[in-house]
């Protein structure tokens, strides 16, 4: 069997034949390999945690019966160390039965992945130099230059506005959305291809048909600037948005570098998430613009003390301490109990774009990024707080109440118009201070 994975990812790959005493079909074999080893080799081995987190690859099977017996192949592709691929390989020779039958498992052999691609790029680089001519070799202004020609005239258009795209558009399972032509360029020469352009803050009817009929996940990746904010907005109302990424504070997509490209799109975070962000930031940005009239009571204390009563003698003062009936002392806010755990947490997880759940005893129970936290909140059923380096939500607080969670800390929060009287929702600037 050939196999499907993605070699992209996967280093080694585990090939191994099955023979079963009798007819059975490819859900049995899958349900023996995952149910015999389960347990086997503790958490940090076991095959459904691998391939949740995506330590592994699709198991693949082939099966054939004939006279009464079945025979097949079983592939694994895996990014792990050589010596947790050898100890799986063992494992899955271990599985003796598949429902009723009798089953035996026999390793054929381990590929390494990369191996074979280092033998291709020798092959490769040796018929490179031989037909290199070091005297017609172009210099790097006219390699730039021809790189970029090259990236302009694979652009392609897309839809009735004629928007600049890239030629993986249609074919990619993810659609880029980028602010203009240039980015769409400077994406191509890191490449990456499946991007196309708003050109503007008035998203074309072309947008929001392809992103809410395509099915297909959306990012969009904006300049990290006013604009970008705008054009974030807009989007979020009249389109299909997944994730948001963003270049840096102040720059734009067209200036980066591949490296920078790479970092900003695996920092992508949830689309209402980043919404909220800017929402918080445009609100504090008018009441920061919004002067303050202080009134006569706005006056500070002691001044207007000085000026109802500018004589008043050190005896006289005792009486003014006390304070007119019917008046109630200012509540001064209590800051909630932090365990020490959770405040080291904190300062790890700011800018890291990441989520640490916790249980009962102060212990991480999982890390995983902002952009999963919500998918792998309901797979845990033990979680006390939450600590992450992202936006809380209305969302996210009426997940959390369902898990009964008791402490939901993230770097901002948006506006909760419901929120349980038992959880303390609270940002990394309020239990740091």
């Amino acid at each position: 069997m050939k196999g499907d994975f993605d070699e992209s990812t996967a280093k080694y790959v585990i090939r191994a034949k099955i023979e079963i005493d009798g007819v059975v079909d490819k859900p049995d074999v899958v349900g023996a390999v995952f149910g015999q080893t389960e347990g086997l080799l503790g958490e940090g081995l076991d095959l459904r945690e691998l391939q949740r987190t995506g330590r592994i690859g699709r198991i693949q099977i082939a099966i054939r019966s004939e006279g009464g017996k079945s025979k097949g192949e079983i592939v694994i592709p895996v990014s792990l160390d050589k010596t947790a691929t050898a100890i799986l390989a063992a494992a899955l020779e271990t599985v003796d039965r598949v429902g009723p039958c009798l089953a035996k498992v026999t390793l054929l052999k381990l590929e390494d992945i990369r191996g074979a691609k280092r033998r291709k790029v020798v092959s490769r680089a040796i018929s490179i130099l031989k037909g290199w001519e070091e005297d017609i070799a172009p210099g790097t202004d006219e390699i730039t230059g021809a790189v970029t020609r090259a990236s302009k005239k694979s652009i392609i258009k897309y839809g009735p506005d004629n928007l600049p795209a890239g030629p993986g558009l249609l074919t990619s399972d993810e659609i880029i959305l980028v602010e203009g032509r240039a980015d769409v360029i400077t994406l191509m020469k890191s490449g990456i291809t499946n991007t196309i352009a708003v050109e503007g803050t008035q998203i074309p009817r072309s947008i929001t048909d392809l992103t809410r009929k395509s099915g297909k996940t959306v990012i969009a990746f904006l300049d990290g600037d006013r604009g970008g904010d705008l054009i974030l907005r807009a989007l979020m109302q009249i389109a299909r948005v997944d994730f948001i990424a963003r270049a840096p504070e102040g720059r734009e997509v067209e200036e980066l570098t591949k490296r920078q490209i790479t970092k900003a799109l695996q920092a992508k975070i949830p689309a209402d998430q980043a919404l909220a962000l800017v929402a918080g930031k445009t609100t504090a940005a008018r009441r920061k613009s919004t002067p303050i009239k202080r009134t006569r009571k706005d006056a500070p204390p002691k001044r207007r003390e000085r000026e109802r009563k500018p004589h008043t003698s050190r005896d006289d003062r005792g009486d003014d301490r006390r304070r007119p009936s019917g008046r109630r002392p200012r509540e001064v806010p209590v800051r909630p109990e932090i365990d020490e755990a959770y405040l080291a947490k904190v300062k790890e997880l700011r800018e890291s774009f990441k989520a640490v759940l916790f249980d009962s005893k102060s212990k991480v129970l999982v890390e995983c990024g902002v952009a999963e936290l919500a998918k792998v909140l309901e797979e845990q059923e033990s979680v006390t707080a939450i600590i992450f380096d992202g936006v809380v939500t209305q969302r996210l607080v009426d997940l959390a109440s369902k898990k009964k969670i008791k402490f939901l800390i993230g770097a901002a929060i948006a506006d909760i118009e419901k929120k349980p009287g038992s959880m303390v929702i609270a940002t990394f600037d309020d239990i740091e201070h």
